[in-house]
């Protein structure tokens, strides 16, 4: 069953993902941009919480950002990572409070689809097994098909991120009010598993209020759009833009 220990951030929580201001950094294998730093700008722009992905190739976040994240931070980590490298291991040395499972290839630039939770079961299910352990509520980012939520809670995650870019990504108006259709009745479906339900991947100032007005929601993991609108306006109210319309959609 879902935990209620973050229940008291928002109604809607809208988690910012600073990968991207590791991305610039590594760039040019230097210190700047800080993304710990861009971390706590995003806390004062209103974000409920910090999400990164610790990638097996190290692409963008290191090993060290993590550690500062943990001790920096006031509201959340949310830690995303495969199933089957050292970065479990980590994690359950470093104790989250909350981790996504995601699916990851080296060869792609950002993360492609959900992680399906039927090809693998007992992968994901000890993976799951050994981070709740640590303490960390787990979440599983998957495509909003009905399998991959029943497989969800039959392997005892916390909750599931539902994979949003099909939607983000629609040609026409009519294609995106099918993907908002199919998005409603798979979280639908995943509340009445007793699973919190997440949502992020795409999602835009253009196109995320329609998104977070799904009842079922209770969080949204953002990156890119609010990394790239932080470069003309600065994090802060980036994050502050963002964080209205989400909320806003909520009332």
């Amino acid at each position: 069953m879902a935990s209620d220990r973050f229940a008291h951030l928002a109604d809607m929580r809208l988690c910012v993902n600073i990968d991207h201001v590791a991305t610039v950094r590594q760039a040019r294998r230097t210190d700047e941009p800080d993304p710990v730093r861009a971390a706590v700008l995003a806390e004062l722009g209103g974000a409920h919480g910090i999400t990164v992905h610790l990638r097996e190739d190290r692409r963008h976040i290191q090993d060290r950002d993590v550690e500062l994240l943990l001790a920096t931070l006031r509201t959340f980590l949310n830690l995303e990572l495969a199933t089957g490298s050292d970065v479990v291991e980590l994690a359950e040395a470093w104790g989250p409070p909350q981790v996504t499972l995601v699916p990851e290839t080296r060869e792609e630039i950002t993360t492609e689809g959900g992680l399906d939770v039927t090809t693998e079961p007992d992968r994901v299910r000890r993976a799951i097994e050994r981070l709740r352990g640590a303490g960390a509520r787990v979440s599983l980012f998957v495509d909003p098909e009905p399998a991959q939520i029943d497989g969800a809670a039959e392997l005892g995650a916390d909750a599931v991120e539902l994979h949003t870019g099909e939607y983000a990504n629609a040609g026409d108006r009519g294609a995106a009010d099918r993907e908002l259709e199919r998005l409603a009745a798979v979280a639908a479906r995943a509340r009445d598993a007793g699973l919190a339900v997440h949502a992020g991947h795409g999602l835009t100032y253009e196109n995320v209020a329609a998104v977070a007005a799904i009842a079922e929601l209770e969080e949204l993991n953002i990156g890119h759009s609010i990394v790239s609108r932080s470069v003309l306006v600065g994090m802060e109210r980036a994050v502050r833009e963002m964080r209205e319309l989400v909320l806003g959609a909520r009332s």
